[in-house]
């Protein structure tokens, strides 16, 4: 079974020396699952909070993200969010197991309106068009559209500049494009990285113990490293451990919250360390935001607010 974070549980990855930025990230809900991010890179910030709805269909497992995520340009000024599609993970009882992401993303510029309207096509046997393929169009705030995208959410994303726009005799907008442009492309995988799940470059060393993080980093977790070091029974043991104590500290704090309900106090249920519940202003809706302290209290080696969330 995966390693579902404990509450509370962290993960900071500074990759200023030579990536040039750093990100951290919260378990800040058990039920429902939910991780908050910050990542601050030269010149942009990020931020987004990860929690998700699940269906289960038998032969395969739908997850929805549900949490937004939002792109601050420091220069410009270009604020842009965006909400993740849905993955499916097939072939969940029998064979071998593959993904697939679908659904319509858009992502939006709060500065100027700008809007990049993107569908990713979901795979099918019957069809022509190649698997995992994504189209997309970029469109001012008056809706008109400046750029067009073509490609595969796998492999390679290119983007053509729109020259004259048409219409077919069904209505439909028929674009006329400039030269095709490379914007993304999928970096070679490791050798050998087909025994080692796939993992890219970064993926593969996200996991390295390291000095000087907080308690609660996943690095530390002991079913993880026992894992890690191909101690699988021990792993096995530690993770219901882990998960006992978990559901012990939740119980404690329903009972102390239902003591103070009788006299008639109101007390908060569990609040996250690193970050705290407040309205987006863009999308209005409430969001854990990060409060800025982790890395003060890194460089002092103060991490005396951290709950033992290990064993």
């Amino acid at each position: 079974k995966p390693f579902n974070p404990l509450l509370g549980e962290t993960y900071e990855c500074d990759r200023t020396d030579d990536l040039g930025w750093k990100s951290f990230a919260e378990q800040v809900s058990h039920h429902p699952p939910t991780a908050s991010q910050f990542t601050e890179g030269n010149g942009w910030t990020m931020w987004q909070e990860f929690t998700m709805g699940s269906k289960f269909r038998g032969k395969y497992l739908q997850i929805i993200p549900l949490g937004i995520a939002h792109l601050v340009f420091k220069k410009s000024g270009n604020h842009y969010t965006w909400r993740k599609v849905t993955t499916t993970v097939h072939n969940i009882i029998v064979g071998k197991l593959w993904v697939d992401n679908h659904g319509e993303m858009d992502i939006s510029n709060h500065r100027n309106g700008d809007k990049c309207h993107l569908k990713y096509s979901a795979y099918s046997y019957f069809s022509r068009e190649i698997p995992r393929k994504v189209t997309g169009v970029v469109a001012d705030k008056e809706g008109n559209a400046k750029w067009v995208l073509t490609g595969t959410w796998d492999k390679r994303m290119e983007a053509a500049k729109v020259v004259h726009i048409d219409e077919s005799n069904k209505g439909k907008p028929v674009f006329e494009t400039g030269a095709h442009v490379c914007i993304w492309e999928k970096r070679p995988l490791p050798p050998g990285s087909d025994r080692m799940y796939n993992f890219t470059s970064l993926a593969i060393t996200l996991n390295e113990p390291e000095e000087g993080v907080a308690p609660t980093d996943s690095r530390l977790r002991p079913d993880q490293r026992a894992m890690e070091e191909g101690r699988w029974d021990d792993a096995n043991k530690l993770k219901q451990e882990l998960e006992e104590k978990q559901r012990a500290a939740r119980k404690k704090r329903e009972a102390e919250m239902e003591e103070a309900s009788k006299r008639g106090e109101t007390i908060k249920g569990y609040q996250p360390i690193w970050f705290e519940m407040k309205t987006d202003p863009v999308t209005g809706s409430p969001i854990h935001v990060y409060k800025g302290k982790y890395w003060d209290c890194k460089e002092k080696s103060d991490w005396s607010s951290c709950p033992p969330i290990f064993l």
